[in-house]
This record gives C-alpha cells, structure tokens and sequence, in this order.
C-alpha cells in the first residue's frame, strides 16, 4: 500500500467486532486493515504512512494496554483509541496516560469512533510531518563544516562578526565566509530565521523537538 494513503488498524479478537468495525470504517472511505491478536499486527509488514490503531482492551495473551506499552518501547508510534466492554475509570486513566486519544465504551456511537479516527489520523500526519521536517533540518546541520557549527551558536545569540572573530582568533573576513555559508546550508533569509533554526536545531540534534 502506498505511504500516502491514511490506514486504519483494528485490533480485536471478537469476530463480530471486528467485522462491524471494518465495515463501518470502509463506507466512508477509510482503509482497513484488521488483525485477530497482537501477534499478528506485529508479524504483519508496517505501514509507512499515517495511521492509526483501534485497540480492545481485552486480547488473548497480553492486554491492550500492555500491548500499547509494547508499541511505544518498539517506536512504533501510531495513535490508539480504545474499546472495550468491561473499562472502568482507572483503566481508562492509565490508557490516557499512556498516550491514547479515545477511550470508547462498547455499545459506541458509529460517529464517536468515526470522530477519534479522524482525529487520530490527523494527529499522525502532523506528527510524520514535523518528523519529516526534524530529518530536513538535521540533514542540514550535517553539511555544515566543524567550524560553521561553532560558529552558528554564536552568530545566533547576536554577536557581530568582530566579536566572534576575536573570540575564535580568527580574521572578520574570515568569519564572514563561514557566516554566508552557515546562512546558505541552513537556507536561513536572515539573522531572525537563522535564530529561529538554531533553536529548532538545538532541540533536533538533542532528541528533544516533540
């Protein structure tokens, strides 16, 4: 399947459910692909585009809160809404807390689960963005030379090329050279924008950005 195209998972062992679930999702347009157990969503090929997970609480074997925890300690980052017929407000904070958007008890309204996909598939394809855009930068910040990198913080926090030549016993033409070509590897249009990418780089190369 295609990067581009949005894929909605479904996990749960009831049949029924999961036949109800795919149905509903498919007549307004959504793609689906279910799975009967954990095992088989984690043996299945990963999909390279946005997605999202409906997950049942309750799966043979591990939970799906237990199962949610297993995802996230493989970096297989996908939005998870829950269903369940037996949720209770604890188990309904623990799977908030562990990063899922919805938690649906069954019998749902068609248009509940409908609004959490939707919302989750939104969610994914902001996050592959900003991804996306953290790799650009990053791949940015490696064309520049070891000199152009000390040589960034500097010019990004105001000081002039004098200064920043006195501070690296180095000539001002010369720090103008490396500010130019900091400017251009980075594709900054000016000193704001070049302020701007530093701190976005500082998060990016720190593991930090969201």
């Amino acid at each position: 399947m295609s990067s581009e195209v949005a894929l909605v998972f479904v996990l749960d062992d009831n049949p029924a459910m999961r036949a109800s679930v795919e149905s509903l999702l498919r007549s307004v347009g959504h793609a689906v692909a279910s799975f009967h157990s954990a095992q088989d969503f984690l043996a299945a090929d990963p999909h390279d585009g946005p997605a999202c997970l409906i997950l049942d609480v309750r799966l043979p074997g591990a939970s799906g809160l237990e199962f949610q925890r297993e995802l996230t300690r493989q970096g297989r980052s996908v939005p998870v809404i829950f269903i369940t017929g037996h949720g209770d407000v604890q188990m309904s904070v623990a799977a908030m807390k562990a990063g899922a958007i919805e938690f649906l008890t069954k019998p749902f309204r068609d248009q509940d689960l409908l609004d959490a996909v939707h919302k989750g598939l939104a969610l994914d394809v902001d996050r592959r963005r900003r991804l996306k855009e953290i790799d650009a930068l990053r791949a940015r910040y490696e064309s520049l030379t070891p000199r152009e990198r000390e040589i960034l913080p500097l010019v990004a926090s105001g000081l002039m090329n004098k200064q920043i030549a006195a501070s690296l016993q180095l000539s001002e033409i010369t720090i103008k050279v490396h500010r130019a070509q900091v400017m251009q590897k980075l594709q900054a249009a000016s000193l704001a924008d070049l302020v701007r990418l530093s701190d976005r780089i500082a998060e990016a190369v720190t593991g930090t950005a969201g």
